[in-house]
């Protein structure tokens, strides 16, 4: 028996239940975790309100990091006692312990910590897929990036500063402007800001900015393909503000032939090698020092319906920690 969060209906951080649950043994290529550090993002909130519809009742969470405690038949490339991290599904890694599938579990490397490892692996192969593969940043470009100062903003902020980017981050407010400045933006635009656009194109000499990414989603979109140069690729990757509404392809025509795109991580580590590799990329920025992970929130795992209404009230900086 072990405890774990979960939910029987869709709905606000009320509905998450911290109750007592079965964990069976590993089976075949399969192995049972001891978690030590819980990753807490956006998605998580889409799963627990049902913008993302799960089959109830469920646990939440998709990103954790701790120790293998025994593992099923068939598995070699893990074994009792080592470090791991994981991120993506099956949903459930708001738990003390769970048994999860070895192939998508990855041994830490010396150097990266259990609390790195679960405030980092989705935050960062988040901002590894956006500027490694959805819009593939060059140095010179000028991009703009919605929640500097959120969990991925901070990683993908440093990242891209490192690629030799001009990195404009939007916040919003004074303390989380600072903070964005601190962790590699150039330039710093606030969420509220009169004239948003028209802004944004003065900071970069009326041209617009090559890339957009942007994880605030409805009320945000349109303000963001006017911030964009011709051929310019805006990246819209989260919900924040709920769902982006149908609109006609005719709107990226008048502004300069952009390009749109809807990525999500795991489609980009869905196989093995790609996992892999997004991994080693991240582990190894993160310990060149790169990239550092900032760990602004860590609450017990009961409360996770805190963690969710801070989250959604603009009350966290860098990565939240859910500790069993």
């Amino acid at each position: 028996m072990t405890k774990a969060i979960q939910i029987d209906e869709f709905g606000g951080a009320e509905v998450l239940q911290w109750r007592d649950v079965e964990v069976p043994e590993p089976g075949p290529a399969e192995v049972l975790l001891k978690h030590d550090a819980i990753g807490v993002n956006f998605i998580d909130t889409y799963h627990r309100s049902g913008l993302y519809p799960l089959e109830l009742p469920s646990g939440l969470g998709t990103e954790a990091a701790g120790t293998v405690v025994a593992t099923g038949s068939g598995v070699s490339n893990l074994s009792s006692g080592d470090q791991v991290a994981y991120v993506g599904m099956p949903i459930g890694s708001y738990a003390e312990q769970r048994v999860f599938p070895a192939d998508r579990v990855v041994r830490l490397p010396a150097g990266i910590d259990v609390r790195t490892a679960a405030a980092a692996m989705l935050k960062g192969l988040t901002a590894w897929y956006l500027l490694k593969r959805s819009y593939r940043v060059q140095s010179g470009d000028t991009v703009l990036l919605y929640a500097a100062a959120g969990g991925v903003g901070l990683l993908a902020a440093q990242w891209a500063s490192s690629l030799g980017a001009r990195v404009i981050g939007v916040v919003s407010n004074a303390a989380k402007a600072e903070l964005a400045r601190s962790h590699g933006c150039a330039e710093i635009v606030m969420a509220d800001q009169a004239n948003f656009a028209e802004h944004v194109r003065e900071l970069t000499g009326g041209t617009g900015v090559a890339a957009v990414y942007d994880s605030v989603g409805k009320d945000t979109f349109f303000q963001s393909l006017d911030c964009l140069a011709p051929h310019g690729t805006m990246v819209t990757y989260g919900n924040a503000s709920g769902a982006v509404e149908p609109f006609a392809p005719l709107e990226l025509a008048k502004r300069g032939s952009l390009n749109l795109t809807r990525p999500v991580l795991f489609d980009f580590i869905a196989a093995r090698d790609d996992l892999e590799q997004a991994c080693v990329e991240l582990f190894n920025v993160l310990r060149d020092g790169r990239v550092e992970v900032t760990i602004g929130q860590t609450l017990p795992l009961a409360e996770a319906a805190a963690a969710h209404r801070a989250l959604e009230a603009r009350q966290t900086v860098g990565s939240t920690l859910l500790l069993p």
